[in-house]
C-alpha cells in the first residue's frame, strides 16, 4: 500500500496558470483550473508507476487560518484573481467526483492536513508521496518511508535528497524558512540571510536555539558571518515566530477521515463524475477513468 498526499491548492494554482487555453462551463463559469485539476488527477490515479492506493488531496478554502492571527503579514486571500476564488468549493466537488478523499481545512491549511497524514499512516503503508514541490513539507520526509514528491519537475526526494538541496535536515526546515524567509506563505525571514548563510548555520546548529549570539563563536562562518548574528541577535523573537509559522501541524482535523481505510481508491463513481463533466462541458474527459466502481 502506497498512501498519496496530493497538495490540491497548489494543483489548483497550477493549472489556472498553465500556458494552456481556458475553459469555460455552459453557463459561462470560467473553470479551466478545476478541469486541469481533474485532468492531472487521472493522470497519477492511473499512472503505473505512482502504484496509488490511498490517497487524498487537501485544500485551503479559505486560504486564511490560524496563522493569521499570529502574523498580519502572513499569506491570505488578498489577491486571489476572482475567477480562481469563485473555484474552490468547486474543485473539492470535482476531486470527489474522481473517487477521491478531499480535505476542506479551514483554521488550518492543507500544509497541515498533508503532515498528519503522514505522521498518522507512515507505520501503515509502504511509502508516504507528498505531492508537491513547497519546502515546508521538506520538514515531513523520514528517510524513503516519507517522500516529497515534484511531479512537474519528476523528482522524489526523501531524506538524503531533502540535505543536498536545502542544506539541512527535515527537522531543520522550520528554522531554515524562518531565516530565510518563504515568499509562498509571506514569511519574511531577517534581513541578510539568504539561503546558503542560514543552511550553513543551521548544518552546524540544528535549530535557532543552538546558535550562539556572539557570531565570533560560531563554528560556521558563513559570508557576513558578524553582521548575520548582530541581525539574529536583535530578530531573534521575530526568527521564532516564523518558525512557528514554518511548522507543520501534525494533529490537524482531516474531515471524514477515522482510518486509513477511509482513504482506499477504489475507483471513480461513474454516475457522479460523468454529471459533473457534463456541467463543466467537458465530455471528453468522460472517456479518461480506467477504473470505475459503482
Amino acid at each position: 500500500m502506497r498512501l498519496h498526499l496530493v497538495d490540491g491548492t497548489y494543483e489548483l494554482y497550477r493549472a489556472h496558470f498553465s500556458p494552456r487555453p481556458g475553459h469555460t462551463s455552459p453557463d459561462g463559469r470560467d473553470v479551466k483550473a478545476t478541469v486541469g485539476v481533474m485532468s492531472s488527477l487521472l493522470m497519477l490515479l492511473h499512472d503505473a508507476g505512482e502504484a496509488v492506493t490511498h490517497v487524498a488531496v487537501a485544500f485551503d478554502n479559505p486560504i486564511r487560518s490560524f496563522r493569521n492571527a499570529l502574523f498580519d503579514g502572513y499569506k491570505s486571500d488578498e489577491g486571489v484573481p476572482p475567477e480562481l476564488h469563485a473555484q474552490f468549493d468547486l474543485v473539492e466537488e470535482a476531486v470527489a467526483s474522481l473517487g477521491v478523499r478531499v480535505w476542506s481545512m479551514k483554521e488550518h491549511e492543507a500544509d497541515d492536513a498533508l503532515a498528519t497524514a503522514a505522521a498518522r499512516w507512515a507505520g501503515e503503508v509502504e511509502q508516504v508521496r507528498l505531492l508537491t514541490p513547497d519546502k515546508d513539507l521538506g520538514q515531513c520526509v523520514r528517510g524513503q518511508k516519507v517522500v516529497q514528491v515534484d511531479r512537474r519537475q519528476e523528482k522524489v526526494l526523501d531524506e538524503d535528497a531533502v540535505r543536498a538541496k536545502l542544506g539541512v535536515s527535515p527537522a531543520s526546515v522550520p528554522d531554515l524558512l524562518a531565516l530565510m524567509g518563504d515568499d509562498a506563505d509571506g514569511i519574511p525571514g531577517l534581513p541578510g540571510f539568504g539561503e546558503k548563510g542560514a543552511s550553513a548555520l543551521l548544518g552546524a546548529y540544528g535549530h535557532l536555539e543552538a546558535i550562539p549570539d556572539d557570531a565570533s563563536k560560531w563554528t560556521a562562518r558563513p559570508r557576513g558571518a558578524d553582521k548575520l548574528g548582530a541581525t539574529l541577535r536583535e530578530h531573534r523573537d521575530a526568527a521564532l515566530l516564523y518558525r512557528k509559522l514554518a511548522t507543520l501541524v501534525t494533529d490537524a482535523p482531516l474531515p471524514g477521515t477515522a482510518s486509513l481505510a477511509d482513504l482506499e481508491w477504489k475507483g471513480v463513481p461513474r454516475a457522479a463524475f460523468e454529471a459533473l463533466c457534463d456541467r463543466l462541458g467537458v465530455t471528453t474527459l468522460k472517456r479518461r477513468p480506467k477504473r470505475w466502481v459503482a
